[in-house]
């Protein structure tokens, strides 16, 4: 359905994670909406969206043509987009060798994942020759934008449900060569939830997850006050607005998120209240934003066809 691409394609350029300790800003910017709009409707229609279409959608989220157009020029530079033609007119499309992210971002995003108390954890060890510290840097990145903790500088930690996507994320960036993975369990006699407080800077992710709450818990309880969602365009129009500014806020945390089991979370943990909301709105919204965005596909495909 949707992807998040948040890895490779949406970190803050500025954050400089140090020990797994900096979480970077949820800042959703123009560039941010496209890539969550081509997640969502893009993949479904050939992997393109006519520029007229694209620029139709972004005018519902307050964007100008301007903007949008040179938010598209960066995306080509960084490879994301490319221009096709698509039945006569001119269109962009998801760069095909992107689709294994987006259906990761699905993974994440859609099928949400605890551990519990008795799952063993995910280590990875790695060593980068000091010529190429700029890779180290990388890494060390890269693993706080997946959710893992920093045990040592050269010793990180994670739930093992995680293996699967930090191995595919290492084998996309060339990185699989520096690191070692282990399977293991805590002996030591300190309480896990002390060391995991140490591990991850759990009040920076705490803070984005009340943000979220924040900006969207108005949003949920303005839709459910309404009742059964009203139907035609100008309701679906207004749910697509909310639905792809849901989707770009909220696509990064399943990643920056490690999904530590609840025993080890602290109390009140924001997270939990932020996945709830999240999934009531994608209920709510996700219906009537497709249709508008496929009454806009169709307009396109009747106006190229006549």
């Amino acid at each position: 359905m949707v992807e998040d691409p948040a890895p490779p394609l949406d970190a803050d350029p500025d954050a400089e994670p140090a020990g797994g300790s900096a979480v970077p800003r949820l800042t959703p910017r123009h560039q941010q909406l496209i890539v969550t709009i081509y997640g969502l409707y893009g993949r479904s229609n050939g992997g393109a969206l006519p520029v007229s279409v694209l620029i139709s959608m972004l005018d519902d989220l307050g964007v100008e043509s301007s903007g949008v157009r040179s938010s598209v020029s960066r995306l080509k530079r960084r490879g994301v987009l490319e221009s096709v033609k698509q039945g006569g007119v001119a269109a962009y499309r998801l760069a095909p060798n992107l689709e294994d992210v987006f259906q990761e971002g699905d993974r994440r995003i859609f099928s949400p994942r605890r551990a519990t108390a008795a799952d063993r954890w995910l280590l990875i060890a790695f060593s980068v020759p000091e010529s190429q510290r700029h890779l180290r840097h990388q890494l060390r990145s890269m693993l706080t934008r997946m959710g893992f903790g920093s045990v040592t500088p050269g010793l990180w930690i994670a739930p093992g449900n995680t293996y699967e996507d930090i191995r595919h994320q290492l084998e996309r960036t060339g990185l699989m060569e520096y690191v070692e993975f282990f399977k293991a369990e805590h002996l030591t006699a300190e309480d896990v939830k002390d060391k995991v407080s140490r591990w991850w800077d759990l009040p920076a992710l705490e803070s984005l997850y009340a943000e979220f709450i924040e900006r969207f818990a108005p949003v949920l309880e303005r839709w459910e006050s309404a009742g059964a969602p009203a139907s035609g365009p100008d309701a679906d129009r207004a749910a697509f607005a909310d639905y792809v500014q849901l989707l770009t806020q909220w696509r990064r945390l399943p990643y920056l998120d490690p999904g530590l089991p609840e025993e080890f979370l602290p109390p009140g943990w924001h997270g939990l209240t932020a996945e709830r909301i999240f999934a009531e709105l994608h209920r709510l919204l996700n219906g009537p934003a497709r249709q508008h965005a496929e009454r806009l596909l169709g307009a396109t495909g009747s106006s190229a066809t006549a």
